[in-house]
């Protein structure tokens, strides 16, 4: 399969789990582009089971898993066939560090394997599934884990994924691969790599894998033309804008802010896709473009078509756990929701885009600073020469100790805890309760109500059939059946 034999719209693999098996495999039977989130998918596995598996799922794909002896482990040790007690916390994994155990890494072979796996089951339409290169030490278990699930396209973004079309085509071959490791201090000084051996997992031979083709995720056209020019192996590029949802690639040029204190984009940041284009690769747009007349527009330009998040995200098909998506939706029908671009709330450094409503039930819950789940820590050099591992939402005084800078903790918050609550499956703390939810998303969240009948909810089809120009948004149909003088008064007639 080539890059151009892929669908129109590809659905966007927002983390963590909003993009799961479920929601992939719906957009597939559509015949668009499913694509899974690889975000935490090992502590979301392990939580599942801890809560019994209701549905038998995670069983049901654990059976299929070709490294023996792995799924037994693993049930025998999460799995609880009455699920937790009421306030009873989830168990903890072992946070992924730079040297982890063999038996660490094969939760995370497991857990991706899993989510691909069922994805695809019943079908032979393409899966895909999203990683974030910012959080680096599991990606390269992740990334096996979906190949020996037959995963068919890798995108990634949140940072430059350059070493991933190299690691894929050694994974493919059951060979060692290695990323080099960003660590804070050892600028200048000789490489560190994460390293990761397909054969250490194996007793015997291992099956044949494919190597799926690699999409990386970018914002300019500069590193388009990097990745089409000087890094073989990449088969197609997703250009996304600043309004998409989650992490954002910080504007060009000096942080400015506007009068709400978001990061103020410009026409540096806006990518020409002509440009893009004439690189020769397929591509697709991402952020602002979810309409049939961005889709169309996109086309245009020469794009193979879309990226869609937001409409997917608040779907019947999606991850999000029920009350939840039934709030917002609530509160986008009575024009109550925002999308606000916070330039602080993420470790990373990233923008990233938070949901604001009026029953948000977040709203004076006190967030904790914790880091008990470690993605999105930093890797640093102590004054000792070995590595230590930080993250800017962990208490200030620890961060602190370990050589961080007080001002990176301003604003702050624990996505990894926030993200598994906006499952379904948040920390139950004995101070607080449930970890409090934080909802991100695309600006597109606002314009729902005018797209879809978000009293009753609205399904992965809905969106594909909206996209493509199946059926016409609420909005049209609302236009068409009022007064007829009021319909010219609306299109100034």
């Amino acid at each position: 399969m080539r890059a151009s034999d892929l669908p129109m719209i590809i659905q966007g693999g927002m983390g963590a789990a909003v993009s799961d098996w479920r929601l992939a495999r719906a957009v597939a039977a559509c015949g668009q582009l499913g694509v899974v989130s690889g975000t935490g998918i090992d502590t979301i596995l392990i939580r599942r089971l801890q809560d019994g598996d209701p549905d038998g799922a995670m069983r049901r794909a654990m059976a299929h898993f070709p490294i023996p002896g792995v799924a037994e482990r693993v049930l025998t040790a999460y799995f609880r066939p009455d699920g937790r007690a009421p306030g009873e916390p989830y168990d903890l994994l072992p946070m992924y560090n730079l040297k982890v155990s063999k038996e660490r890494q094969q939760i995370a072979i497991l857990a991706a394997f899993v989510e691909v796996w069922l994805a695809k089951e019943g079908h032979d339409r393409p899966i895909g599934m999203n990683l974030l290169t910012k959080i680096q030490l599991p990606n390269l278990a992740l990334l096996y884990g979906a190949l020996l699930a037959g995963v068919d396209v890798i995108i990634m973004g949140a940072g430059i994924p350059r070493e991933i079309p190299a690691a894929l085509d050694a994974l493919a071959a059951h060979l060692p691969a290695r990323l080099t490791a960003e660590i804070e201090g050892d600028e200048g000084a000789p490489p560190t790599y994460i390293t990761f051996d397909p054969r250490e997992h194996w007793a015997g031979e291992p099956p044949p894998l494919r190597r799926p083709l690699f999409l990386p995720i970018v914002a300019s056209v500069t590193l388009a033309t990097m990745f089409a020019r000087k890094i073989a192996g990449v088969d197609g590029l997703v250009i996304e804008g600043p309004t998409a949802g989650g992490h954002n690639a910080p504007p060009r040029g000096e942080l400015q802010l506007n009068e709400r204190g978001e990061p103020l984009y410009g026409p540096r940041d806006l990518v020409d896709p002509t440009k893009v284009a004439a690189l020769g690769l397929p591509f697709w747009l991402a952020g602002g473009t979810a309409s049939p007349e961005g889709l169309a527009a996109a086309r245009a330009a020469g794009a193979m078509g879309i990226q869609v998040g937001t409409l997917f995200a608040f779907c019947n098909d999606s991850g999000l756990a029920e009350p939840l998506r039934r709030s917002v939706l609530d509160a986008a029908a009575r024009g109550t929701v925002d999308v606000f671009t916070d330039p602080r709330a993420s470790p990373t450094g990233y923008p990233f885009k938070v949901v604001r409503w009026d029953n948000d039930p977040a709203q004076g819950v006190p967030r904790q600073r914790i880091c008990d789940l470690g993605y999105l820590r930093t890797m640093y050099r102590t004054p000792k020469g070995t590595i230590g591992y930080r993250c800017a939402s962990e208490p200030i005084a620890t961060f602190v100790k370990k050589g961080g800078n007080l001002c990176d903790t301003e604003g702050r918050r624990c996505l990894c805890n926030a993200l598994m609550s906006n499952i379904g499956v948040g920390q139950a703390r004995a101070d607080i309760g449930v970890e409090p939810p934080l909802l991100t998303s695309g600006d597109d969240l606002r314009r729902l109500p005018t797209i879809f009948d978000v009293t009753q909810g609205y399904s992965a089809a809905d969106v594909i059939a909206y996209l493509l120009g199946q059926r016409p948004p609420v909005a049209a149909i609302s236009l068409a059946t009022k007064p007829a003088a009021t319909v010219a008064d609306q299109v100034g007639i």
